[in-house]
């Protein structure tokens, strides 16, 4: 571990005239001294009269207040289009659940199930944040697909099953990422949510690539084989 930050240390991470001051200052100072020094320099200091002020203007919009520094249009755009993410892959997860069949398919079912339930908890999440940035969730079927990053494809059986959701969960995991780093630190709130659904979304594909391979271990066949045909008599 890093040992202890010298009094110069910290001066040297202090910025502007005041830091130039308490760096020539600093060799001669405990850090104690320093740190005080330094506070008294810049105290934390709110108006908190102001804030009152601005908190009463356009209180109609609820949770957006004057502080906040994110794109609110684009960021509840994007935020719809993760909503249909998740609700198409409740919908498939479900489907795969009442459609899988085979010896192995219990256990596989009741991942199913767990994973359809946490999606739907993930498209509750998006929905409540988007309408505490004053915007409207788009719960519609109509162009449900083409908002959604992910595709709904059902599967031919269950190890085909378990690949789709598989290519869903990495296409999930890659959009978070890329509108969590979208949104920086415009929106942290937004962003925590979003790094909760990451983790999941990760812990989903970890699962579904463990299944894979315990299927295929156990001989589970990729695809059904075809009927065979009866030899033509001679």
């Amino acid at each position: 571990m890093p040992g202890p930050v010298s009094a110069t240390a910290a001066a040297a991470m202090w910025c502007g005239a005041v830091g130039e001051r308490l760096l020539q200052l600093a060799p001669t100072m405990s850090l104690y001294a320093l740190e005080h020094a330094m506070a008294q320099a810049k105290p934390f200091v709110t108006d908190i009269e102001n804030i009152r002020t601005r908190a009463r203007q356009d209180i109609e919009q609820g949770a957006v207040t004057a502080g906040y520094s994110g794109d609110r249009e684009t960021i509840v755009k994007l935020l719809n289009h993760a909503l249909a993410t998740e609700l198409v892959c409740v919908l498939r997860y479900k489907y795969h659940y009442y459609m899988a069949s085979g010896i192995n398919s219990q256990s596989v079912k009741s991942e199913f199930l767990e994973h359809a339930n946490e999606e739907q908890g993930h498209a509750d999440l998006i929905a409540e944040r988007i309408t505490q940035l004053d915007g409207k969730p788009n719960l519609s079927p109509e162009g449900l697909l083409s908002r959604s990053h992910a595709d709904y494809v059902e599967g031919v059986d269950l190890v085909d099953m378990i690949k789709e959701d598989l290519v869903a969960e990495r296409i999930a995991i890659d959009s978070y990422r890329e509108l969590i780093a979208y949104i920086g630190t415009d929106d942290s709130t937004t962003r925590r949510m979003l790094e909760g659904i990451l983790a999941m979304e990760e812990e989903h594909a970890e699962e579904m690539n463990t299944l894979l391979e315990q299927l295929g271990k156990k001989g589970e066949p990729a695809k059904p084989a075809p009927p065979r045909h009866p030899l033509p008599a001679k």
